[in-house]
């Protein structure tokens, strides 16, 4: 089944959305749930990370004024390749996955997520993606500003070091050491306190707490809520 066939029985207007905090398994697991449906996915701290990446490449020390950033994103497109689920972005036309989580990236983009006309482009291209079909979105204010009438919402969540020990894992591609994790939490639970406003769950969201379920599991819960609303 091609991404631009979704799963039959399945409403154009069908959004799932998935919230929840710094690495809480939001984006890895979304985009599992769209394979496993067979409808799309699109990743809101993509866009974050592309506008940062975008102005970063543009030149000029941080902090940036909010007219430099929303001027960059000019430079951001989005692509869905025959056969894929999720749309990737581009910068100038060209692949730029290698350096959305760069460290340089993953410094700046907290700030650049909190500026609000920033959040008003991510949110139109949110919404643009839900125009074309079926859709698993994922990162902040999806089930509150962005897709308040979602058919689905999710807030996964975990403990802060689990959330850390994966971190770790995917950027280290080993285990951390404890003081290699210790300094990873302590930069979530700084994160989660400058994300407060942006990590709001939805009222009739259904919280999933990860921190001891693998990802077959998260994907597996989600899949079944979803048949249970289309």
């Amino acid at each position: 089944m091609s991404a631009a066939e979704p799963a039959r029985g399945v409403v154009r207007d069908f959004v799932i959305a998935i919230d929840g905090p710094a690495a809480s398994g939001k984006s890895s697991t979304a985009r599992r749930v769209a394979e496993r449906l067979g409808i799309h996915h699109a990743d809101s701290g993509v866009l974050y990370r592309a506008a940062t990446l975008a102005r970063q490449r543009a030149g000029g020390a941080p902090p940036w004024p909010e007219d430099s950033v929303l001027g960059a994103t000019r430079e951001v497109t989005f692509v869905l390749s025959p056969g894929e689920t999720s749309w990737a972005v581009r910068v100038k036309g060209s692949s730029v996955d290698d350096e959305l989580h760069s460290p340089v990236v993953s410094g700046l983009v907290s700030h650049v997520a909190q500026m609000p006309r920033v959040r008003s482009w991510v949110n139109e291209q949110m919404r643009w993606f839900a125009a074309r079909g079926p859709l698993v979105v994922d990162g902040r204010d999806m089930g509150t500003a962005v897709f308040p009438d979602a058919r689905l919402k999710i807030f996964l969540d975990a403990h802060p070091t689990v959330r850390a020990r994966r971190r770790s894992l995917q950027q280290l591609d080993r285990l951390p050491s404890v003081e290699e994790l210790a300094a990873e939490t302590e930069r979530l639970t700084r994160r989660d306190e400058k994300d407060a406003t942006q990590t709001r769950r939805a009222p009739d969201a259904i919280v999933i707490d990860t921190t001891h379920l693998t990802q077959d599991e998260q994907v597996a819960q989600i899949a079944a809520l979803a048949k249970g609303v289309r």
